[in-house]
């Protein structure tokens, strides 16, 4: 079996010029890229104690749902506004061209409950950061939050600091 970061297809110059883009599609197809790559989340949280996941839409969904099941824990999803049909809370982020904003529902979270965040990629932290808000607002407690691939030339960790963040593969650049 290869090893993770071989399934990972890097596509250079896009979106634009001077950007390698990271394509998850390439792992998550492959039966073996998606073990390993739900296998190295399930282990970088093992240790922790947690009672929910929670995953952003849309690739979030798919790395945080296999790790709550394979935890016997539920799965709790953050979607883009308008998306949800019960009552909810939303937060604003910042995106590189203007702002989005993104909601879960009201009663996902119970005050005191740990929480794991999941997603395929960490970049500049906005999307994560706004999910802490709005899990800290319910009562949560973010204890932890990994991520598939981290492109540690957007510094998005700057935006976690004082929660464990931690990411199965690790790029220099942006």
């Amino acid at each position: 079996m290869k090893k993770i970061e071989e399934y990972v297809r890097s596509i250079p110059d896009f979106p634009e010029e001077g950007i390698i883009f990271r394509d998850v599609t390439s792992v998550i197809q492959d039966p073996d890229g998606l073990k390993l790559a739900i296998d190295g989340i399930d282990n970088l949280i093992k240790d922790l104690d947690f009672d929910v996941v929670v995953g952003p839409e849309s690739r979030g969904f798919i790395f945080g749902v296999p790790v709550a099941y394979n935890f016997g824990k539920g799965f709790v999803p953050v979607r883009k506004k308008g998306k949800l049909p019960c009552e909810t809370i939303s937060a604003e982020y910042e995106l590189e061209y203007g702002t989005a904003t993104i909601e879960i529902h009201k009663d996902a979270i119970k005050k005191g409950q740990k929480i794991v965040i999941v997603d395929d990629l960490i970049a500049t932290g906005g999307t994560t950061e706004a999910m802490i808000k709005l899990i800290e607002e319910l009562g949560g407690e973010v204890v932890g939050i990994v991520f598939l691939m981290e492109l540690e030339g957007l510094q998005g960790r700057e935006k976690l600091k004082g929660y464990n963040v931690q990411s199965v593969i690790k790029y220099p650049g942006k």
